[in-house]
């Protein structure tokens, strides 16, 4: 069969949904050599051996909304190459393509529904305009924990038969990593709280500044905060808390750092705290445990599924709870010891090569592929 991923994110950006897209075709491309795979991305580099990848061309007049120029071209291009399903990881798909080609969604969280406030605008309109027809036209809907898949069947009860939980894997290049030059890059002379992921208000570095303050009221030894992540959406409010904070000093802000960088980190760090209020899986969380940092992370969405009894966890709409974690585990050397141990044992269980071998298996079982 010939099977086409709309790899874009590859090349639009350096988030969750760029390394599941890359994962995921990496995964496939080692596990299945019965299918052919079509990937249409911006560009034709990096090459993923095994693939052929197709270029999509610009079109001026979709430039404000750049997800809309794959819905117009995709169904010539479908029917040009003769393709048989169409995998689409960040779950918009195109207009008007050929009946004969089956249709798999992969929804990583319903943030946009749950959480509108925390988005841009345009991101709620696209959400609520086309999000049920893409449901409802979808032959298998993929989502990456069990409680994205009860949000999903919530959200649209007539998809319930269609949508099937798939874990995603660890990138083998996270794992324990000492590291002093990387500490020296970036400045880390004091022991410090790890956050990262993208900027943006689902995060809720507001509740982890507020926890911070207290925690540096109560301890008189220096611990920074170490805050890394590309800047996203809606963060004036968080740069003017930041910049009004009464340990700014402390407070390192690196932006976005390279994959190279991230394992040292994490190793170094005294814990990793990862306050977001929703998560469709969570895979800084991931990371973390993999590379043995001591992790406290919040009590909601699919967190819990994904860190075990790994963590300390907490009520992210309650700061006291967050400061309570982070005085204990700066305290307890042999708490940190007993949790990076069980976080790489958790961190374990989830590997690329077991999505793809699990995506396979869903896609023969709904008769997609043979």
């Amino acid at each position: 069969m010939r099977i086409a991923i709309l790899a874009d994110p590859v090349d639009s950006q350096d988030a969750g949904v760029h390394t599941f897209t890359r994962e995921m075709i990496i995964s496939l491309l080692k596990h299945d050599s019965r299918n052919s795979y079509f990937l249409f991305r911006r560009r034709s580099t990096p090459a993923f051996e095994g693939a052929r990848s197709v270029v999509v061309p610009k079109l001026g007049w979709t430039l404000l909304f750049p997800a809309l120029r794959i819905f117009f071209i995709f169904g010539r291009l479908a029917k040009r190459l003769r393709i048989d399903l169409v995998i689409e990881p960040a779950h918009f798909g195109p207009f008007r393509m050929p009946k004969s080609v089956k249709r798999v969604t992969v929804i990583h969280d319903l943030t946009p529904l749950k959480y509108p406030e925390h988005h841009r605008f345009y991101s709620q309109l696209l959400q609520n305009i086309f999000l049920k027809r893409i449901v409802r036209k979808a032959d298998l809907i993929i989502t990456n924990s069990e409680n994205s898949r009860q949000d999903i069947i919530r959200f649209f009860p007539f998809a319930e038969d269609k949508v099937e939980r798939i874990y995603l894997g660890n990138d083998d290049t996270f794992k324990p990593e000492p590291n002093p030059d990387v500490l020296r890059k970036y400045d880390l002379e004091h022991p410090y709280f790890l956050f990262v992921s993208t900027l943006e208000p689902r995060k809720n570095l507001s509740l982890l500044l507020k926890a911070y303050h207290r925690f540096r009221m109560n301890n008189h030894s220096t611990v920074s905060l170490v805050i890394a992540g590309a800047k996203g959406w809606k963060c004036r409010t968080l740069f003017q808390e930041l910049n009004e904070h009464p340990y700014r000093k402390d407070i390192i802000l690196p932006g976005y750092v390279p994959k190279s960088d991230l394992p040292a980190l994490y190793t170094h760090s005294l814990a990793f705290i990862y306050p977001s209020l929703y998560e469709g899986f969570g895979l800084p969380a991931l990371e973390a445990m993999a590379c043995g940092a001591p992790c406290l992370v919040s009590n909601v969405s699919s967190l819990p599924e994904v860190a075990g009894n790994a963590t300390l966890m907490f009520n992210p709409f309650d700061v006291s709870d967050l400061t309570e974690q982070m005085e204990t585990i700066a305290k307890d050397p042999e708490l940190r010891m007993e949790l990076s141990a069980r976080g790489i044992n958790q961190a374990a269980k989830f590997s690329w090569d077991n999505f793809a071998t699990g995506m396979l298996e869903v896609l023969r079982r709904h008769n997609l592929i043979k």
